[in-house]
């Protein structure tokens, strides 16, 4: 059974372009409750921590320069069948291939800067929001 729980990340290019907003309310008009939210600004030793599982690829680098390059909003999301349902909704990664009125789509600017940040399963949106808040910053 899918979780009720996911993970997201603003990103510093939609965070500082000041889509912030934007991105919140298409989030809770998808359904999603956050329970819980932070404003924060990764150092570039805790963005390479978050990003840990990357670090042998040639983009770990530029992601971690990047992560750390602005303030972003984390947050975890609460819906039935949570991280299937808000991949769908931020769409593909590149955002020349995401759908339609995904989040991507609307708000990313390249495949790099492309807005948000979801978990890609049960156990890490787990991890990820762990990483920012402890059992009872969630409710």
């Amino acid at each position: 059974m899918a979780g009720q729980t996911t993970f997201t990340m603003i990103k510093p290019d939609a965070f500082g372009a000041g889509n912030s907003g934007a991105i919140i309310k298409i989030i809770e008009e998808a359904g999603f409750k956050i329970s819980a939210a932070k404003v924060t600004k990764l150092s570039s030793e805790r963005a390479g921590q978050f990003y840990e599982v990357h670090k042998e690829r040639p983009f770990y680098n530029d992601l971690v320069s990047y992560m750390s390059s602005g303030p972003i909003i984390a947050m975890v999301l609460k819906k039935d069948n949570a991280v299937e349902d808000f991949r769908t909704l931020i769409g593909a990664t590149n955002p020349a291939e995401a759908a339609e009125g995904t989040i991507r789509k609307l708000f990313a600017t390249s495949i790099e800067a492309n807005a948000i940040h979801g978990s890609d399963s049960d156990d890490n949106a787990q991890i990820e929001a762990g990483f920012f808040f402890s059992r009872t910053e969630r409710f």
